[in-house]
């Protein structure tokens, strides 16, 4: 049988051209359901906690979904490559509503949790396939049009998505918040049943599923992932139950490696780390995951202790670093068609490391608008870093190796930041307990800031741990940085499009 991938290739575009109106506006509509999902369920815990009870475990509401979407993404960017992008975003939109229904019905945390997994794995098939489908149906030219405004939904989700959660804990119930999800699903789901219509595909033999792959992918995930995120605030870190599931995690990966070896379609197939495009951008990708963290998890803390902002304000400093990520995005490419898609992403994590090294040399107490001015500056460097990346790798690999190469870099990103909270969350309590003598976390000192007497000692030491969190994260962008100088080729190999 001949080469059947230009035919393909053309009429997917073409399809792609006539229909991709409708098409985007599915995967803006899937993209929000996915980026909104944390930022909304995280306002409505105090109520969740007094409905259900529950509050010694209730961070699994997040690490529960965060550990189901990262371990099925390399499954589902498999998956795509083998099946097409259509059936495989159907199935994970259509699960996710399933777990956002069964949310909404929780008789009690434990309920709860478990209904928020089986949502994370509908979560990975939206943020992997969408990604991966936004890329078919744009050529290079004019695909940065697509990323921006997928980074502009990612935007609007952090600043719109606490006050929408909010509003329905306090006005409504916070079963809402996962019942707003099925209208905006239903209607996503209809576009794309309707609207995408991807070319058949002629495969060479019959399709063969690397199950064991899969399976030890999920085992091997899990097992790690939970370590990291249980670590030090579930059990300690030199505890049996850490030493255990890291152990297990080791062994399962020694295992994954000899089952992909011999796998006939592997899930994670070598070429994945051979290849120097890909393998530099998975690297440097995990390493924006980590310094992620920095602004995400503990500015809100910062701006609330140490500058004395409401929860309101407090919420504008952490979210302004979105306003200016995507419109840098979209303007990336004038910059990468200039200087190419490595040299644009090494400018933008320079700035983003200095940024990052000048926030402990803010002044204490300081002004709100000192910090703001940085994570302004800090989304229009990492909007300069990781979009040229993204299309750069996407740009480099046939139609049916992009689901693959699109979810191990997701893949990667998301395995950061998970390792980034459980370093960073380690680092800032370790500061607190040298500044305080061993008196309590990050959690647990942030409350005396009420009482008058130790409000001070508390404020420093507050300052001083996220200002060691925000060393790690320059750290972290410093590590990219040489990567890409290192590992990544000065000019992608970006294939002609046919």
């Amino acid at each position: 049988m001949g080469d059947t991938r230009p035919a393909i290739r053309e009429t997917a575009q073409r399809t792609g051209t006539d229909r991709r109106g409708p098409v985007v506006a599915a995967l803006m509509l899937a993209m929000g359901l996915a980026a909104m999902d944390s930022t909304i369920v995280s306002t409505a815990v105090p109520q969740i906690v007094a409905d259900l009870g529950g509050f010694s475990v209730f961070s699994w509401l997040f690490s529960g979904y965060l550990l189901a979407v990262t371990v099925t993404l390399p499954v589902y960017g498999k998956l795509s490559d083998t099946f097409g992008r259509k059936p495989v975003l159907i199935a994970g939109a259509a699960l996710f509503l399933l777990g956002s229904l069964l949310c909404a019905v929780a008789w009690n945390m434990g309920s709860l949790i478990a209904f928020r997994v089986v949502q994370g794995l509908g979560g990975g098939a939206l943020q992997g396939t969408v990604q991966t489908l936004a890329a078919d149906l744009y050529p290079l030219k004019e695909r940065p049009k697509i990323q921006s405004k997928l980074s502009t939904v990612w935007a609007v989700s952090a600043v719109v998505g606490p006050g929408v959660g909010g509003v329905l804990a306090t006005y409504a119930d916070w079963r809402w918040i996962f019942l707003i999800n099925l209208p905006l699903g239903a209607a996503a789901l209809w576009l794309l049943a309707r609207h995408l219509h991807e070319p058949r595909r002629e495969p060479a033999g019959r399709p063969r599923i690397d199950w064991a792959g899969a399976l030890t992918v999920f085992a091997c995930g899990g097992a790690l992932l939970t370590a990291l995120v249980q670590g030090g605030v579930a059990w300690a870190w030199l505890s049996w139950p850490s030493l255990t599931l890291l152990g297990t995690g080791v062994a399962l990966i020694a295992l994954l490696v000899l089952i992909e070896r011999r796998a006939a379609e592997p899930i994670i197939p070598g070429w994945v780390w051979r290849r120097r495009t890909i393998a530099a951008v998975n690297l440097a990708l995990g390493a924006l995951g980590l310094l992620m963290v920095a602004p995400t998890v503990f500015l809100a803390t910062y701006a609330q202790s140490v500058l004395g902002l409401a929860p309101v304000a407090a919420g504008f400093v952490v979210s302004v670093w979105t306003l200016s990520w995507p419109v840098s995005a979209a303007l990336s490419q004038h910059v990468y068609r200039r200087i190419g898609f490595r040299d644009t992403a090494v400018l933008g994590i320079g700035a983003a490391a200095a940024i990052l090294f000048a926030f402990p040399f803010l002044p204490y107490p300081g002004e709100a608008w000192q910090p703001t001015l940085l994570m302004l500056l800090l989304g229009a460097a990492l909007g300069l870093f990781q979009l040229p990346l993204i299309i750069g790798v996407q740009s480099t690999v046939e139609w049916e190796e992009r689901g693959t190469a699109t979810a191990s870099i997701l893949f990667c990103r998301q395995t950061g930041q998970t390792l980034g909270a459980a370093m960073f969350g380690a680092v800032a309590n370790g500061v607190l307990a040298a500044r305080l003598g061993g008196a309590g976390d990050l959690d647990h000192v942030t409350s005396a800031l009420d009482s008058g007497t130790t409000a001070e000692p508390v404020r420093r030491a507050v300052a001083d741990a996220v200002h060691a969190v925000y060393l790690g994260a320059a750290f972290a962008a410093v590590v990219a940085f040489l990567v890409l100088l290192v590992v990544a080729p000065r000019r992608f190999p970006v294939l002609k499009e046919r």
